[in-house]
């Protein structure tokens, strides 16, 4: 099996301008639980057929059908000859129970959990501007962040492939700063 990385961080973190970079340096396919939501349902796949009922009756796809379309979708060509950067999943232990059965051999390679204060990725988020960026809308998304990833890091502790990055000074500085890790664990495989 290519490598499979995750990367997690609270909103605002800096995830995604890092996934990209990350992406560009090791061609890891980056993919997200929405973007293979999305695919399904435009490739017309049963499970996409599925989700998109699901969507349009204005519900939230269930574990049973995101774990179906990860599970298909890491076991397509591209992902199999260079690896994948997830995204966005998974999101609850049970999620990374599937993953880790999907995967098998004990689950994902890495787990990246990029850590930037509470603080910061709370001033970051409200310089955005954003319309949804109110100071209790951000508060509320980061206390279910919080209360949804500690189980999962624990997770991913115990499973021996957590790493911990500080997610704070320039783009260039956190990138060195996972890059160096993305080698030592790539060169272990």
């Amino acid at each position: 099996m290519p490598p499979v990385v995750v990367i997690l961080g609270r909103q605002g973190s800096g995830k995604g301008t890092q996934a990209e970079r990350i992406n560009a340096r090791y061609g890891f396919i980056h993919v997200s639980t929405g973007d293979m939501l999305r695919a399904a349902v435009q490739a017309g796949t049963q499970l996409g057929l599925k989700a998109k009922a699901v969507m349009d009756a204005g519900n939230l796809v269930g574990d049973d059908i995101i774990i179906a379309i990860v599970a298909e979708r890491v076991g397509e060509p591209d992902i199999q000859a260079h690896g994948v950067l997830l995204d966005g999943f998974p999101r609850t232990t049970a999620q990374a129970d599937a993953l880790a059965n999907i995967l098998g051999a004990g689950g994902p390679s890495l787990a990246i959990n990029l850590e930037v204060p509470i603080e910061t990725v709370t001033e970051r988020m409200l310089a955005r501007g954003r319309g949804d960026d109110t100071a209790e809308a951000i508060a509320r998304r980061l206390e279910l962040y919080e209360a949804e990833t500690a189980p999962l890091l624990a997770w991913f502790q115990n499973k021996g492939c957590l790493r911990t990055v500080d997610g704070l000074g320039t783009e260039d500085e956190v990138f060195a700063r996972l890059a160096d890790i993305i080698d030592e664990t790539i060169t272990t495989l």
